[in-house]
Parts: C-alpha cells; structure tokens; sequence
C-alpha cells in the first residue's frame, strides 16, 4: 500500500472515532476473540492484541473486543468452528489452517510460489481476491479479513546440512497449508502441529525438520536450540498473512461505522505488522548466528526445482476442484500472478538484486 493510501487509511479511522464519540454510551457490544496463538507469542499473538485493543480503542469502547489465547476458551484450532457457530464473536488465526473446510481457503493465506505481502494485499483490492475471500467464508457464517504478514517465510530447520533432493525423501516435517501439500508431493512426511509443539516433536525426535514463521517468532520458540540448520528461500510461503474472522449474522447487524472500524483496523494492522515482522526477523536472525551459531543455508536448487514443479501439480489439482469457488479462486490467483510477477523481476527484485551486489547485502 502506498504511503498517500495508508496515511489515508489512518485519518479515516480517526475521524470516525470523533464521529463515534458522543453515542459511546449507548449500543456497546462485547465480543470474545479467540485465537491460534498462545498471549502474546511475538508476531500473531502479539498482532491479535493489537487489533483488538485498536478497535476498542477506535470505537470508542462501543465495539469492546476481549482476547482470548489459544486453549482459553477453545483449542487453536477450533477457532473457526467456534465462531462460524456463534460460541466467540471473532477469531485471529491463518486461512493456512483450514485447509479441512476447503482447499480454496488456503489461498487466501499463501501460496507456493505465489504472492508476496504487497503483491497479496493487491490481489485482493485489485484483483478480484476480496470478493471470492468473502464468497468461500460466507458459506461457514463468517466474514473474513486479512489482518497481519509475516513476509516471506523460511524454508524450516534441519538437524542435518542438505546436499540434494534425495536428502528429503522421507524426512518427517512440520508444515501447513498449501506449502504441506507441496512438500509431501516431493516425498516427505508432513505433519500439521502447533509452533510450540512443533519445539517439542524436534527435541524428542518425532519429527526430523519443521517450518514456522520465520527468525523472530521461530527464535522465541526456541528451534535453534534443537535443529542448528536454518534455510532459505521459504518458498512454499513467500508470505503468509493473518486473518480475522467475525460471525457473519453479527457482522451484517454491526452499524456501519463499526463496521468500517474493523474494516480499516485489519488493513492499519496488515502494514504495521509487516514492517514489525521485516525488522524484527532482521535482528533476530543476526542473534541466531553471532549468539547460537545457527547455520543459514541456501536450499539446494533441486529441491527448489522439486518443490516448483509439486507446486503447479497442486495449482492444476485445484483448477479441476468440484468447487466452483475453489476454482475460481486459484483462476484469479494464478491470474494476478501473470500479471504482477513478470513486472516485479524488473522492479522489487532487480532494485534489490542491484543492491546485493553492490552492498553485499
């Protein structure tokens, strides 16, 4: 989002703050969030608080959202249920984790080889994405927004160096969404897990390699401490956003300004997030390797290969969905792709490319 957009983004909120106050005693709702995330987990835990205390704060308290960690009221991974049935208001988790209600969903979250944060959030305004966001959540009584991005994810954390594909074949792994699909495709055994589980399976041995956010929350997590080889690219997510989702029977009886609260409250939190998540991964990944002797490796580049190719497997498999908005979901995906992909080799990536090699970094 361009800096005008954003700064706009803001002033509006602001003025329907002082628009909100004189009612402020009067139609105040309280609802409960629940969330994948155990309080305050640095990344999604901490960004969960912050959008419910901003749309408490910006609502004047007529909008009073109260947070509720992972287990507290329902398991992480109820969330959607809980909501979709009315037992919690709103949730905070990642569209990766509903993989079980429909593919399509995944989508919305990351995708491999797909969109970056800025690239996702453009999807969805101008390309048709936030309709069908609307359309596949609509169906389980909820209406959805991103709300959070990580950036670009990391490729996982191994006990053993990687020379080849043939290092893989087998290999239990940690991972979610889409990017679970793809790694299975390339022969390893993928298990879905919690970020805190996931520490404990390594440490015992239950499984071999993981992936999570990337080093701020990986390291608060403390993978380092199990698995000593940390690698890149993480391209079964090239970002990966948070959602929040409301009820939608109480989303369609919100007045409208609390509606445009929420609304521009999840985009406010999407940006700040960002540049929270780019900055903090940055010096975490500085301690990672001068205080733990984490070992950053390349992914060799036939797994790289192995992984694009069971990634356009997985894009054709949902192309042939019997769901009608799962395949009109990856269309219009694959579609801002085409478009935003080809011009971004000359922009971000030769910006950036031209500045490594003159700086080195």
């Amino acid at each position: 989002m361009k800096r005008r957009n954003f700064l706009a983004a803001g002033a509006a909120i602001a003025a329907t703050s002082t628009l909100a106050t004189p009612v402020i005693a009067q139609d105040k709702r309280q609802w409960k969030m629940v969330t994948s995330w155990p309080k305050n987990l640095p990344g999604p835990g901490i960004n969960a608080q912050k959008i419910a205390d901003l749309i408490t704060e910006v609502s004047g308290g007529r909008l009073e959202i109260k947070l509720y960690a992972a287990g507290e009221l329902v398991p992480g991974n109820g969330v959607f249920d809980a909501v979709s049935e009315g037992t919690a208001e709103i949730y905070h988790s990642v569209p990766a984790y509903w993989g079980s209600k429909s593919k399509g969903l995944l989508l919305f979250g990351s995708q491999p080889f797909g969109l970056r944060a800025d690239e996702q959030l453009g999807w969805l305004k101008n390309g048709g994405g936030q309709e069908l966001y609307d359309a596949a959540y609509a169906r389980f009584n909820l209406k959805p927004f991103l709300c959070e991005n990580t950036g670009p994810q990391w490729g996982g954390w191994f006990r053993e160096e990687l020379q080849s594909v043939n290092d893989i074949k087998g290999m239990s792994f940690r991972s979610t969404g889409l990017s679970s699909e793809m790694h299975s495709k390339i022969g390893m055994a993928v298990q879905a897990m919690s970020g805190p589980d996931m520490f404990q399976a390594l440490q015992t041995g239950a499984i071999d390699a993981g992936e999570f956010i990337g080093p701020w929350t990986d390291s608060a997590l403390g993978y380092h401490q199990v698995a000593k080889y940390y690698y890149w690219p993480g391209v079964g997510e090239p970002s990966s956003a948070g959602e929040i989702a409301v009820n939608k029977s109480l989303w369609d009886e919100l007045p409208a300004d609390l509606q445009t609260i929420v609304k521009l409250a999840s985009e406010s939190i999407y940006i700040s997030s960002l540049v929270e998540y780019q900055t903090n991964h940055a010096k975490a990944l500085q301690r990672l390797i001068s205080d733990h002797d984490v070992k950053v490796r390349q992914m060799p580049e036939d797994i790289v290969a192995a992984m694009g190719a069971a990634a356009e497997e997985i894009y054709h498999e949902l192309q042939d969905s019997d769901d009608e908005i799962t395949r009109r979901t990856v269309e219009s995906f694959l579609a801002y792709r085409k478009i935003i992909g080809p011009y971004m080799v000359y922009a971000d990536a030769g910006e950036m490319n031209a500045r490594a090699k003159v700086l080195g970094y």
